[in-house]
């Protein structure tokens, strides 16, 4: 019984050597990652994406290598421009790797290199700027340090994607000088805008003050024309009405004394007027004669008899 129950055990424990085996010795490599394996040391192979065996005790996955894109935001690193400014600047690097191998056998520490190849070619780019140049061209700077980085990691596997400059951190007394700069700056676009609304305000203003101008100008124009025309009707019906009485004085024959007489009513109303010289026909100036000598004589013969009442008296 013992030798049974021994047997079971026995059983048991190889079953579970198998498995351990079978488990370290299949391997499963999912989408985007590879496995470097190795055989008593030496490079075997990279395996890819499925299922894969393992002789036992002898092959060995040396490294698993994530083939996505991968980011790594570097800590900043103080860098001096060409004229003498010290500042510090962090970068972002996305890359991918493109050769198991190289990588896992290239360099040690991947990252580290990097880094380190990052912060020496930032110096050297920006050691060729200035203060002003640097903080302007971010694009120029992300395009060297991509070709630059991507040439130098080649050899490790390595394809460098992009390079961001993420923050350029000047010194602090260049940082208010620039506040200031951009402080003044601001006043003065405020200070143009102003101007410049002011002038097209006083544009306006003078466009509508023309334009009011004008319909006045417009307005009393037509006012005047209908003014005009108004008094023109007036004066043709005055004109109509004197020809129409003058009709009907013709068609009732009047006889010379009455015509005379109208002419001196007439001539009567202008003496009334403000006028200092009134034109009397030659008919009127014969009948104003008449009346003149006419009175003379009246005159005459009144003085006659007032003489001869005086000389009665005497001779009596």
């Amino acid at each position: 019984m013992f030798g049974a129950i021994g047997g079971f055990i026995t059983f048991i424990i190889i079953a579970v050597i198998i498995l351990f085996v079978l488990s370290t010795c299949i391997r499963v490599v999912p989408q985007a990652q590879a496995l470097v394996v190795e055989r008593l040391g030496a490079y075997l192979g990279t395996y890819s994406v499925g299922i894969h065996f393992l002789v036992p005790f002898i092959d060995r996955v040396a490294k698993k290598v994530n083939l996505k894109e991968q980011v790594e935001d570097f800590p900043p690193q103080p860098v001096i421009t060409k004229d003498n400014v010290t500042m510090q600047i962090d970068t972002v690097v996305y890359f991918q790797i493109t050769d198991p191998k190289l990588y896992t056998y290239g360099v040690v520490g991947p990252i580290t290199a990097i880094e380190n190849l990052t912060a020496t070619t930032l110096r050297n780019i920006i050691g060729d700027l200035e203060l002003d140049e640097t903080l302007t061209s971010r694009d120029i700077i992300n395009t060297k340090m991509r070709a630059i980085l991507d040439e130098a990691t080649d050899p490790w596997g390595i394809k460098v994607n992009r390079v961001e400059v993420k923050n350029i951190i000047p010194p602090r007394d260049i940082q208010e000088a620039m506040e200031k700069q951009m402080r003044a700056e601001r006043e003065r676009r405020e200070s143009i805008l102003r101007a410049e609304g002011e002038k097209r305000s006083n544009i306006l203003t003078a466009e509508g003050e023309k334009e009011a101008m004008v319909l006045r100008a417009n307005a009393k124009k037509e006012a005047m024309i209908a003014e005009a025309e108004g008094q023109a009707r007036a004066m043709e019906r005055i004109y109509e009405a004197q020809a129409r009485g003058i009709e009907m004085i013709k068609n009732a024959n009047p006889t010379k004394e009455y015509l005379s007489l109208k002419s001196l009513e007439t001539y009567e109303k202008m003496a009334d007027g403000k006028a200092t010289k009134i034109v009397v026909p030659s008919e009127m100036q014969n009948m104003a004669s008449f009346l003149t000598s006419a009175r003379e004589i009246l005159v005459d013969d009144a003085a006659k008899d007032a003489l001869e009442e005086v000389i009665k008296p005497k001779k009596g």
